[in-house]
């Protein structure tokens, strides 16, 4: 792949061409082939450079890691004036539209990440947990009591959610509205599961 243009940049201008980069590279393979000589190939910079900006091939990581995680959180952000079931539907479509769209990044956000280092770990937990509080906020919505079983529940669900969204989407391409209709179902049932859990 040849290197994007050299022009001058503000640091911080520079710094976010270097995550866009890496990030673009994510869509098309694991995180682990990221080599700070291949982002510095494709920026068309140093691996001085990168250093000085991200300090190591972790650093590298968590940042487009990051950065990836915020596009799927920004780009499925609920409907805060939706009624919580309509909320939750619809949030789950924008989802699976997210996933079908960028398969790869998805992909490797979930199943490369896994074997990445731990705090590039903990930022994709970060984006379950935050996911999994936002289906507890519907749910307290309709009356659902805030338990330690609902809150396990729903975490475990998350994790589900994105092993059914790799595996029934990127992998077998099943119809959005089919997929949803299934993890709608699931979901119901976890709740339900938690209600009569004696913890």
């Amino acid at each position: 792949m040849p290197p994007e243009p050299r022009s001058r940049l503000s640091p911080a201008e520079r710094r976010a061409q270097l995550v866009a980069i890496g990030v673009r590279f994510l869509a098309e393979h694991p995180l682990d082939e990221l080599t700070i000589d291949e982002l510095a190939l494709r920026a068309g910079v140093s691996k001085a450079l990168i250093f000085h900006y991200f300090e190591s091939r972790q650093g590298v990581e968590r940042a487009i890691v990051t950065t990836a995680r915020d596009s799927l959180l920004q780009a499925t952000e609920p409907v805060i004036e939706l009624p919580p079931r309509e909320r939750i539907h619809d949030t789950l479509l924008r989802i699976a539209g997210f996933v079908r769209e960028h398969s790869g990044t998805f992909s490797s956000l979930i199943r490369g990440v896994a074997s990445g280092d731990a705090p590039v770990r903990a930022i994709v937990d970060e984006s379950r947990e935050l996911n999994a509080q936002r289906l507890r906020d519907a749910f307290t919505e309709l009356g659902v009591p805030d338990t330690p079983a609902l809150r396990v529940a729903l975490r475990a669900w998350v994790s589900f959610t994105e092993e059914t969204l790799l595996e029934l989407i990127v992998d077998r391409r099943v119809d959005d509205e089919a997929v949803v209709e299934f993890l709608e179902q699931t979901l119901d049932g976890v709740v339900d599961a938690a209600g009569r859990a004696r913890f």
